[in-house]
C-alpha cells in the first residue's frame, strides 16, 4: 500500500524530529477504518454476488449493457474478497503482518479491479454513444442481438486481459520493505516500488495510473456523453407523430446511458482524493514539510473512498434501475415480502368473507387489464431482451 508506507515512513522520520505522534491506540482511524472496512466487505459481498447471481440465473438479463454490468461485478469481488480484509487492517498494526504472498496478492487485485472498472466504463460509455447515435445503429442492426453479446464478451474477456497486464509492475515489485534506523528495524510495511529505482519509479507508476485508470478514460466518457447528449437533442426536435415507438425506443436507451453515467460520477468522486493525494505527496517538493493533519484526514478519506466504490455499484443500480430492483428485492428481501403476502392473503379473505367478495376475483381483473396495458407491453418487451441495447 504505497499510501500507508510512505505516510509511516514519514511519520517515523522527518515529522517525529518535530512533532509528537501520537501512539495507534489513541489515533481514532485505528478504530474508524476496520468498522468502515468491515461494511464495505458485507455490503460489497452481499450487492455483487447478488449481481452476479441475477446475471446467472437469469437469460433475460444477459444483454450488452448487463454483460458489462457483470464485468464490474466480478472485478468488484475480486478486490473485497482478496484486498479488503487486508488492508483493512493497516492503520490498527504498525508492520504488515501478513507475509510477502498476501502483500503481492492484494497489491495485483487492486490494480486488476481498478483496471477492469475503468476501462468497463469506458466501453460501456462507447456502446451507449454507438446505440444511440444514428449512424452506428446499423452496427448493431447487422450484428444482432446474440452476435452483439458475444462481441461483448469478448471485449470484457479483453478488458480483464489489459487488466491483468497492467498489474504485472505490482505483482513483481511488490515485497516486504524493512524501514530502520540504523539497525534497529522500526516496521515493515507492503511496498509497491523497489528502492533501487530510487524516486523516478514511484513518480512514474503514479503519473501513469493516474492518466490511464482516471484522466484518459474520464476524458473519453466526457466526449462520448458529449456526443450523445447533442445528438439526443438534435433527434427530439420536430420528431413526427408516427415516430413514437422510435421516441419509446430512444427513452429506454436514454436511461441506460443515465445509469452508465451513474457509475462514472461514482467511480471519478470515489477515486478523486485518492489521486490527488498521491500526485501532491510525491511532486509537490515541499510536501512532507506541508503535511499536517488536513492532509492526514484527506488521505485517509481518499483511501477509504477508494474501496467504497467497490461496494457502491449495486447500491447506485438498485436506485436507478427498476429491472434490476426487482431482482434484488426478490432475492433480498424474499422472506420479508412472503410474509408480508401472507399477511396479506389471510386479511383479504377476512375482507373477502365479511364483503362478500370473491378473494381471487381483483387479481384477475388486474391481470386482465395488465395483459392489455401497452406500457406493460413495452416493458416486457425491453425485459425479455427485444430490444438487447436498451434493457437493463
Amino acid at each position: 500500500m504505497e499510501d500507508f508506507v510512505n505516510l509511516t515512513d514519514f511519520i517515523n522520520t522527518t515529522s517525529a524530529k518535530e512533532t509528537k505522534v501520537p501512539p495507534y491506540s489513541e489515533r481514532p482511524e485505528t478504530y474508524v477504518v476496520p468498522v468502515v472496512f468491515a461494511i464495505i466487505f458485507i455490503v460489497g459481498v452481499v450487492g455483487n454476488g447478488t449481481l452476479v447471481l441475477i446475471f446467472a440465473r437469469h437469460r433475460t438479463m444477459r444483454n450488452v449493457p448487463n454483460t458489462h454490468i457483470f464485468s464490474l461485478a466480478l472485478g468488484d469481488l475480486l478486490v473485497i474478497l482478496s484486498c479488503v480484509p487486508f488492508t483493512s487492517t493497516i492503520y490498527t498494526f504498525e508492520s504488515w503482518p501478513y507475509g510477502e504472498l498476501i502483500c503481492k496478492l492484494s497489491e495485483t487485485t487492486k490494480d486488476v479491479s481498478i483496471g477492469v472498472s475503468v476501462f468497463t466504463l469506458t466501453a460501456l460509455s462507447a456502446d451507449r454513444f454507438f446505440a444511440i447515435v444514428d449512424p452506428m445503429r446499423k452496427l448493431y442492426s447487422s450484428i444482432g442481438g446474440r452476435g452483439a453479446t458475444r462481441c461483448t464478451v469478448f471485449i470484457a474477456a479483453a478488458i480483464w486481459g489489459v487488466a491483468l497486464l497492467c498489474a504485472l509492475p505490482a505483482a513483481i515489485s511488490s515485497h516486504i520493505r524493512e524501514f530502520k534506523d540504523g539497525n534497529k528495524t522500526l516496521f515493515k510495511a507492503c511496498y509497491p516500488f523497489p528502492t533501487e529505482f530510487g524516486m523516478f519509479y514511484p513518480r512514474t507508476v503514479i503519473m501513469a495510473k493516474f492518466l490511464f485508470y482516471y484522466a484518459i478514460p474520464l476524458s473519453i466518457v466526457a466526449v462520448f456523453y458529449s456526443l450523445m447528449a447533442r445528438h439526443l437533442i438534435l433527434s427530439t426536435r420536430n420528431m413526427p407523430g408516427e415516430m413514437q415507438g422510435q421516441v419509446r425506443q430512444i427513452r429506454a436507451r436514454k436511461k441506460v446511458a443515465k445509469t452508465v453515467l451513474t457509475f462514472v460520477v461514482v467511480f471519478a468522486v470515489c477515486f478523486f482524493p485518492h489521486h490527488l493525494f498521491m500526485l501532491w505527496f510525491y511532486f509537490h517538493p515541499r510536501a512532507q514539510e506541508y503535511y499536517n493533519a488536513f492532509w492526514h484526514y484527506f488521505r485517509i478519506i481518499g483511501f477509504c473512498l477508494s474501496f467504497i466504490n467497490s461496494c457502491i455499484n449495486p447500491i447506485a443500480l438498485y436506485c436507478v434501475s427498476g429491472t434490476f430492483r426487482k431482482h434484488f428485492d426478490r432475492y433480498l428481501f424474499c422472506c420479508l415480502k412472503q410474509g408480508g403476502v401472507r399477511r396479506g392473503r389471510s386479511s383479504q379473505r377476512r375482507t373477502g368473507t365479511r364483503k362478500g367478495w370473491d378473494s381471487t376475483s381483483v387479481p384477475a381483473q388486474h391481470s386482465t387489464l395488465r395483459r392489455h396495458d401497452p406500457a406493460e407491453i413495452t416493458l416486457t418487451t425491453f425485459m425479455n431482451g427485444t430490444d438487447k441495447n436498451a434493457a437493463i
